[in-house]
C-alpha cells in the first residue's frame, strides 16, 4: 500500500480483528480515503481515526467484527 509516497508492505494475514497499525502522514484526508478503499477491496471492516503517536501524526487503523 503506497501512503505519502511510501509503499508500506502489511501482512494482511496477521492484521486480525482487534489488532491496529500505525501510518505516519502528512495528507490524512487522502490516504484516509485510500486506506478505506483497500480495506474494502479486502473486506476489511475497520475503523480509521487522525493520531499523533510519539509527536508523529498519522492514521491508526483497527480491524474490527462486520
Amino acid at each position: 500500500m503506497r501512503v505519502d509516497g511510501i509503499n508500506y508492505e502489511l501482512d494482511w494475514q496477521e492484521f486480525t480483528v482487534g489488532s491496529s497499525f500505525f501510518i505516519a502522514c502528512v495528507g490524512v484526508t487522502a490516504a484516509k480515503e485510500r486506506i478505506e478503499r483497500k480495506m474494502a477491496r479486502l473486506g476489511f471492516a475497520v475503523i480509521v481515526k487522525v493520531v499523533v503517536e510519539d509527536g508523529i501524526r498519522g492514521l491508526r487503523v483497527w480491524r474490527k467484527k462486520r
